[in-house]
């Protein structure tokens, strides 16, 4: 019999990646609930493959709603949670806070108490039947701050955010490890790098980019375009989540990176240059002379970089694409998307 499972946020990018995936993967092993309130980065088109699929569900609904949770709880029976749900846009999060900090540490406390609940009778002491239930929440490496020219972010790196939106995840971290700590939950949280791929909402770099080329509109890029993130292909992260999931250590938590550090400049002319090559236009001009540099965003941190060693070395994880692979994988995605 099928263990039930429940996704949070499977409609968002990471998440209508990793649904997908993990459901054909495991099709007698799990049922898997998809709750997502469908907020304007949730898309239910980007789980039309699960559809007809006897081993998915979607409820629309948010974290925030304990009845809502604790409802899905009793009626399947879950017993396991890979926590994707978040607001996640920076330049949202200096707009307005208040939504970070609701969904992404009330949110998080209320579905992992709702699980603590229902998998333990108190502290240390794991309910019968539900050993191996566990809790996976996913998280940033924007949590530990900026990193200068030199240097790699660890497990073991202080955390230091420095924006309403990597605070909020700092404090849904900071409460997973609490209720392993302090209760027993079986608990792994995983930190990882900038992602990029098929499903991307368009407010993000790469297929914001990829819209405005393609319109002919000028391609903004904050500051100088130095800002450094290392980028990681969605579909590389999903699979390291099932990795963690299944195999991860209790009370642990494993950084995922694709030592794949690039600039925004450099970001913004390989997509010119892939689209020059796939989609020239009309008028014969290069896609790099729509550039146009923009203030710098509030507080913008320099650089992340992540040393994913432990997950390589503990869990035998590797990336399947680099940048130059994974890259052109997007943008031949969004050109037939568009």
């Amino acid at each position: 019999m099928s263990k039930a499972i429940l996704v949070t946020g499977g409609a968002g990018f990471i998440g209508s990646n990793f649904v997908p995936y993990f459901c054909e993967k495991y099709k007698n092993e799990y049922f898997v609930i998809n709750l997502d309130k469908l907020t304007y980065a949730g898309n239910l088109d980007n789980l039309k493959e699960c559809e007809n699929m006897n081993n998915y569900m979607f409820v629309h609904g948010d974290i925030c709603d304990e009845k809502l949770v604790n409802e899905l709880f009793d009626k399947y029976d879950i017993k396991g949670v890979i926590h994707f749900a978040a607001e996640s846009h920076v330049d949202n999060s200096i707009k307005g806070p208040k939504a970070f900090i609701n969904t992404n540490i009330v949110g998080t406390f209320n579905l992992i108490d709702v699980a603590r609940r229902h998998w333990m009778d108190e502290p240390n002491k794991v309910k019968l039947g539900y050993e191996d239930a566990r809790f996976h929440h996913i998280s940033t490496d924007e949590v530990f701050g900026t990193l200068g020219s030199e240097g790699y972010f660890s497990e073991d790196t202080p955390y230091a955010p420095n924006s309403p939106y990597s605070a909020s995840k700092a404090g849904s971290d900071f409460i997973v490890r609490a209720y392993h700590h302090t209760y027993g939950m079986n608990v792994t949280t995983s930190n990882c790098s900038n992602n990029y791929g098929p499903k991307q909402h368009n407010e993000k770099l790469i297929p914001h980019i990829i819209e405005m080329a393609l319109a002919e509109k000028p391609l903004p890029v904050y500051g100088q375009g130095l800002n450094v993130r290392d980028w990681l292909y969605v579909l590389d992260h999903c699979k390291a989540i099932d990795l963690i999931y299944h195999n991860g250590k209790s009370g642990e938590t494993y950084n995922i990176g694709g030592h794949n550090e690039r600039n925004n400049i450099t970001i913004v002319k390989t997509i010119c240059s892939l689209l020059d090559q796939y989609k020239p236009r009309v008028s014969g001009k290069k896609y790099e002379e729509l550039l146009s540099f923009v203030e710098d965003r509030a507080g913008h941190d320099l650089r992340y970089a992540i040393n994913p060693d432990k997950i390589v070395n503990e869990l035998g994880w590797k990336p399947d694409e680099n940048f130059n692979t994974g890259i052109i994988k997007t943008v031949h995605w969004y050109l037939n998307h568009n």
